[in-house]
C-alpha cells in the first residue's frame, strides 16, 4: 500500500489517511501473525501448501478492501470486497459507476492507483510474487507454487523454484514498464499509461475511465493495448526462451499454435458480423472486432465499444471466448487453451478407438506423451468448471438476476474476465447486484483464479484427515 499512499500524497485529493489507516491495520495483523509464528520451523508440506495459498488469497482481498471502505468511496464493505477480490484475481468486473456514471474518474488518484496495483499483484500471483521477494517463503516454496500457478501442470524453468519466481517477475515488470513508456509517448498521462500497463500486462481490464480503453478515442492507443494484451496471454516459459535462453520456440508450442488459429477465426467472425449488421466493410469493424476478440480471449476485458448491443451472432461469440481462455503459465484466466486441446484431442482418440478397438493410441501434444493423470486432470476440471458455471447461474437467477446476465456474470466471474452482457455489459457494473450476489461472484472468481482444485480440495472431508 506504500506506493499508494506516495501516489495520493503526490496528488493530494484527500485519500492520503484513509489508505495510510490501512495500511497500519494490516501491517499489524501481519505483525501479529508473524510474532505468533515466527517460531515454527515446520516443513511446509504439499496440504499446507493448499491452505497457506487459499488462505493468502481471502486474507489479500480482506485487507485490500480497507482503503476503499474507510475513505468512503465504496460506502459498504461488501462493495469493497467485492472490487478488492475482482482487482487482485484480474476479473476487472466493478461496482463503480452504479450510481453515477463518472464515477471512476472521481475516485482519488490514490485509489484508482490502489485499484490498479491490486491487479498488477494477482495478476502474476500474490505467492509467486512472495517467493520471490521474500527469503522468509522459502520451505515449502514447491508446494505453494504448485497450488497458485495457473494450467494443468506447474513447471519451474530453474531447479530452484525461488529462481522461477524471479525469472517469471522480471518479465513481468519489463513488459510493465515497456509498455507504461509506450503508452506514456502515445498520448496518455503517465498515470494512466502506469495504471494501464498494470492491468494489460495482468489480462485484468481495470481502466482509469468508465468507458475503458474506448474513452481515449485512439487507434493507436488500442494497437499497442492489443500488442501487449496478446504478449500477456502466452506461456510465459516461452517468454523466458526467448529473452534469457535466446531460444525462439514460440511456433514449435502447440498451444501456441492453437491460439493465434482461434484468435484469428473468432476475429473473423465478429468482424464480418459487425461489418454487415453495424459499421459498414472498413477498418473500424476490424479494429473494434480485433480489439474485443483479444481483450476477451486473453480475460482483460478492456472494451473500445458497446459489444453489448452488437448482433446476435457476435454475441454469441463473445459468449464463448469468456470460456476459452488464454495459454496455460500465463497471466490469464478461464479454461485455457491447453485444456480444451486435450479435450478435443482424448474426443479424437476415443472416436479411433472405437473405429479400432484393438489399436493402441497416445494423446500426445507436439512430441510429448500425456500421462494419464494429466488427461484425468484435465477431463476433471472442465467438468468441474462447467458445473460451477451452471450452478452459480442457477443461484444468480434465483436471486432475481435476468438469464442472460445471470448466465455471463457466472462464466465472467469463474473465468477472471470483468464484462458480460446485458445488464453486466462493457458500459454497465455489478453494483445493482444483490449483496449475496456478490459474495458468491466474489468466491467464483476465487475458483477461476487458483483452478478450482486448491480451493474446493479445502472443503474435502479427507483433506483434513491424518
Amino acid at each position: 500500500m506504500q506506493f499508494s499512499v506516495i501516489v495520493a500524497a503526490m496528488y493530494g485529493d484527500g485519500d492520503l489517511v484513509p489508505i495510510l489507516k490501512s495500511s497500519i491495520i494490516t501491517i499489524s495483523f501481519g505483525g501479529i501473525f508473524f510474532l505468533a509464528t515466527r517460531k515454527t520451523k515446520n516443513e511446509i508440506t504439499v496440504k499446507d501448501g493448499f491452505v497457506v495459498v487459499t488462505l493468502g488469497w481471502i486474507f489479500m482481498a480482506i485487507f485490500s478492501a480497507l482503503p476503499f471502505w474507510i475513505s468512503g468511496a465504496i460506502p459498504t464493505y461488501t462493495d469493497s470486497f467485492f472490487e478488492s477480490m475482482s482487482g487482485l484475481t484480474t476479473t476487472g468486473a466493478t461496482i463503480l459507476g452504479h450510481v453515477d456514471i463518472n464515477y471512476i474518474e472521481n475516485l482519488p488518484h490514490g485509489l484508482l492507483f490502489w485499484r490498479s496495483f491490486t491487479q498488477f499483484i494477482g495478476g502474476m500471483g500474490i505467492i509467486v510474487f512472495s517467493i520471490a521477494m521474500l527469503p522468509l517463503m522459502g520451505m515449502g516454496g514447491v508446494q505453494l507454487f504448485k497450488a497458485e500457478v495457473a494450467g494443468p501442470t506447474a513447471d519451474k524453468l530453474t531447479p530452484r523454484v525461488k529462481n522461477t519466481a524471479k525469472y517469471l517477475w522480471s518479465i513481468y515488470v519489463g513488459f510493465v514498464i515497456i509498455l507504461t513508456l509506450i503508452l506514456w509517448i502515445a498520448g496518455m498521462t503517465f498515470f494512466d499509461a502506469i495504471c494501464h500497463s498494470f492491468t494489460t500486462i495482468a489480462t485484468a481490464g481495470f481502466s482509469t475511465k468508465n468507458l475503458s480503453i474506448g474513452s481515449f478515442q485512439s487507434p493507436l492507443i488500442e494497437s499497442i493495448i492489443i500488442i501487449f494484451m496478446f504478449l500477456a496471454a502466452i506461456n510465459f516459459t516461452l517468454h523466458y526462451n526467448f529473452i534469457f535462453k535466446k531460444n525462439n520456440s514460440y511456433f514449435k508450442d502447440t498451444e501456441f499454435r492453437f491460439y493465434i488459429l482461434t484468435l484469428i477465426i473468432f476475429t473473423s467472425i465478429i468482424t464480418f458480423n459487425i461489418a454487415s449488421n453495424y459499421y459498414g466493410f472498413g477498418l473500424n469493424a476490424l479494429r473494434h472486432g480485433l480489439f474485443t476478440t483479444v481483450s476477451l480471449l486473453t480475460t482483460t476485458g478492456f472494451s473500445t465499444e458497446d459489444f453489448a448491443s452488437w448482433p446476435h451472432l457476435s454475441q454469441t461469440v463473445i459468449f464463448f471466448l469468456i470460456f476459452i481462455g488464454g495459454s496455460a503459465g500465463s497471466t490469464t484466466g478461464a479454461l485455457k487453451l491447453i485444456r480444451t486441446i486435450v479435450v478435443i484431442k482424448y474426443l479424437t482418440l476415443e472416436m479411433k478407438k472405437m473405429l479400432h478397438p484393438k489399436g493402441v493410441f497416445l494423446l500426445t501434444i507436439g512430441d510429448k506423451i500425456l500421462k494419464d493423470n494429466v488427461v484425468k486432470n484435465t477431463l476433471g476440471f472442465y467438468l468441474f468448471y462447467i458445473f460451477i458455471f451452471g450452478f452459480c447461474s442457477i443461484i444468480l437467477s434465483i436471486l432475481g438476476l435476468d438469464l442472460i446476465t445471470s448466465l455471463t456474470a457466472s462464466a465472467a466471474s469463474i473465468g477472471n474476465i470483468g464484462p458480460g452482457l446485458a445488464s453486466i455489459g462493457p458500459n454497465e457494473n455489478w453494483g445493482h447486484f444483490p449483496a449475496l450476489a456478490k459474495w458468491i461472484c466474489s468466491f467464483c472468481m476465487l475458483l477461476g483464479r487458483l483452478e478450482i482444485f486448491t480451493v474446493l480440495i479445502l472443503f474435502n472431508y479427507s483433506f483434513w484427515k491424518e
